[in-house]
């Protein structure tokens, strides 16, 4: 087993983390019409980035195997988390941060 499609697979969920702010940031804008508030740069290259990640994916998982997959994914829900406290400037409750630490220990037990 190459470890550097596990690699691949953990920076999918970043990129998966970063398109879901992209669409969030889309998402607080106004738009003028119907079109431009679903046809505009920010949520084409957030399902450009989720439809990349799912080719990046579907190729990582024929070298890693199937239950490693969603122990990686998780991690999309750490990586939000830190995105919107870095880029959306989100205040970070303390269910939050418990809810993260869980999602991280759950790793980490799952590891062992």
């Amino acid at each position: 087993m190459n470890h550097s499609f596990f690699l691949l697979m953990f920076f999918g969920t970043f990129l998966s983390a970063l398109s879901q702010i992209l669409l969030k940031k889309s998402a607080s804008q106004n738009y003028s019409s119907f079109l431009k508030e679903y046809l505009n740069w920010r949520v084409l290259t957030a399902y450009l980035i989720f439809f990349g990640v799912l080719l990046l994916n579907t190729y990582a998982y024929t070298k890693v195997e199937l239950k490693y997959g969603s122990v990686i994914d998780a991690f999309t829900y750490v990586f939000v988390l830190l995105l919107s406290v870095v880029i959306l400037h989100e205040k970070v409750s303390k269910k939050q941060i418990l809810g993260n630490l869980l999602i991280i220990a759950g790793i980490f037990i799952y590891a062992l």
